[in-house]
């Protein structure tokens, strides 16, 4: 046998490499287009800096015997990793490639994956997961599942060092749901589904009849469970969603995050005095007073869909990331409720541990009563809020708009949870509770035994509302560092980062407090 020269060894590799590139045949990849979907790698060159990419174990193969899987070419097997950069910051990938074996997850491709997440940790960069797979590779029986078990804790090892974004944009079914769930943010095009158990086994085991869609779709997910934070029309907004997010994270917990140039003119806003009413009983939309406080409008509002009385986002203030949280009076007067403080708590818990500063407005009437609620543990699930608040070492700036009630007006981050500057308006009435309440409390004798009941019930209400609900109490116990002019906001947040861009806070050491989850 004559040995080949390096000129057609090289050739054979480009042919093998070609043939890789192709996943699971041409045809495959037409019909995958054909649905409205990007393939693996269109999907990686869609979201990275383009030239940056370089693949890691292209040439990866299985090694399964039983099932007709013996000698079966699996290109990559049937998952796209590497690294690369994204608005020239490093980032780790991995794309599941639905045209190999329905991009089944088996013990190598499960190893691919959680070896491009240590890639990420390594080198203290994000790690982005596309995925698109039909679920565990069966044929591989329990090593699929040692593949899956080797990604969760990989995750888990990534969790709060790096941050952690995942892209559904197909079927993710049964235990690869788990990846996602153990990620920081989750992106769901409107073409995917994501559930455990499908609409066959749901129907089989419970007699329920429901659509994929309807279980594991998008709005599914983020107007009932509440596990997904953006949705995302088709796999390119998917990808511009996922750029855009990553610019306001730091690459890990070691950094600051990235400033960017920004709006640096803080002169008052008048419109600010406009928005919100004096009257706490009216609604408005909070949205309006923090597009009016962020650099040029730009607020990335996450899980905008769930739990809708609050409001969570990313923005900027003179370049400087910052994660704002917000009651919403628009939708149910702005109550703090079950989800809305899970909402809260798991976005305070991620920007703290990113290093990224917090921005709380406050107009909350306070918890929401009801029997549902007691049953469902808002006792547990408020005090994920307090917990959370109180646990955050960033930067924490508290601006009270108007209603500040009671134990949520704790939970909104109040001075003695460790709030670092916290302002009021004029509007801001923080009491135990609403004027009208507390005078039924407070003043029962006198209403009762008064002849104009509904004069006197008056009468005391406003006496209330003078001595308590006005921020000037509060102020005066130094519960609250100013008053400040609504037009200002922007200038006294803009000025309080910067003041407490340096803050250093020591707790006692331990391996973690112990969250009422």
């Amino acid at each position: 046998m004559s040995i080949k020269s390096m000129d057609i060894r090289v050739e054979e590799l480009r042919k093998k490499r070609e043939q890789v590139m192709l996943g699971g045949g041409a045809d495959k990849l037409d019909k995958h287009r054909a649905s409205g979907k990007m393939t693996a790698r269109e999907r990686v060159d869609g979201l990275v800096d383009k030239g940056s990419f370089m693949e890691t174990g292209l040439f990866a193969q299985h090694r399964a015997t039983l099932f007709g899987m013996a000698g079966k070419e699996t290109a990559a097997d049937g998952v796209v990793t590497g690294s690369a950069a994204v608005h020239g910051r490093l980032v780790h990938v991995a794309s599941q490639d639905f045209t190999v074996l329905g991009g089944s997850a088996g013990e190598l491709h499960s190893t691919k994956v959680s070896e491009a997440m240590m890639q990420s940790l390594k080198t203290g960069s994000p790690f982005v997961f596309i995925n698109d797979s039909g679920g565990a590779r069966v044929q591989e029986g329990i090593d699929s599942l040692s593949g899956y078990g080797k990604v969760f804790y990989t995750n888990v090892m990534l969790s709060g060092a790096v941050p952690q974004i995942s892209l559904i944009c197909g079927p993710c079914a049964g235990g690869a749901a788990y990846s996602p769930a153990l990620t920081d943010f989750i992106i769901q095009t409107r073409k995917a589904q994501m559930f455990i158990t499908g609409p066959q086994v749901i129907k089989q085991v419970t007699g329920e009849t429901v659509t994929a869609d309807d279980l594991g779709g998008p709005d599914a997910h983020m107007a009932k469970s509440g596990v997904i934070h953006f949705i995302a029309e088709d796999d390119k907004e998917a990808l511009l969603l996922c750029q855009k997010l990553l610019s306001f994270l730091p690459s890990n917990n070691l950094e600051d995050p990235p400033e960017m140039p920004g709006e640096y003119s803080c002169e008052p806003n008048p419109e600010l005095a406009t928005i919100v009413p004096v009257d706490g009983k009216k609604g408005y939309d909070v949205r309006d007073v923090i597009l009016r406080i962020v650099d040029n409008g730009d607020f990335l509002e996450v899980q905008a869909g769930h739990a809708a009385n609050i409001v969570i986002g990313f923005a900027r203030i003179c370049g400087r990331s910052i994660g704002i949280i917000a009651n919403q009076p628009a939708v149910q007067a702005g109550v703090l409720d079950i989800d809305a403080s899970s909402k809260g708590a798991r976005f305070i818990r991620f920007c703290n541990a990113f290093n990224i500063p917090l921005v709380t407005l406050v107009d909350v009437p306070g918890f929401l009563p009801g029997v549902q609620q007691e049953y469902g543990g808002i006792i547990r699930h408020g005090a994920k809020m307090l917990f959370a608040y109180s646990a955050a070492t960033v930067p924490k700036i508290t601006v009270i708009l108007r209603k500040a009630y009671g134990g949520a007006y704790l939970a909104m981050c109040c001075k003695d949870l460790g709030a670092d500057r916290s302002y009021a308006w004029p509007t801001a009435e923080i009491a135990v509770m609403g004027a009208e309440g507390a005078a039924e409390i407070v003043f029962r004798k006198e209403i009762s035994e008064a002849t104009d009941k509904v004069g006197k019930r008056k009468e005391m209400i406003d006496q209330y509302r003078e001595a308590f609900s006005n921020p000037f109490v509060a102020a005066g116990r130094r519960l609250v560092d100013d008053i400040i002019e609504p037009a200002d906001t922007r200038k006294v947040i803009a000025q309080a980062l910067e003041y407490l861009h340096t803050k250093r806070e020591l707790r006692p050491g331990k391996k973690h407090g112990l969250m009422p989850l």
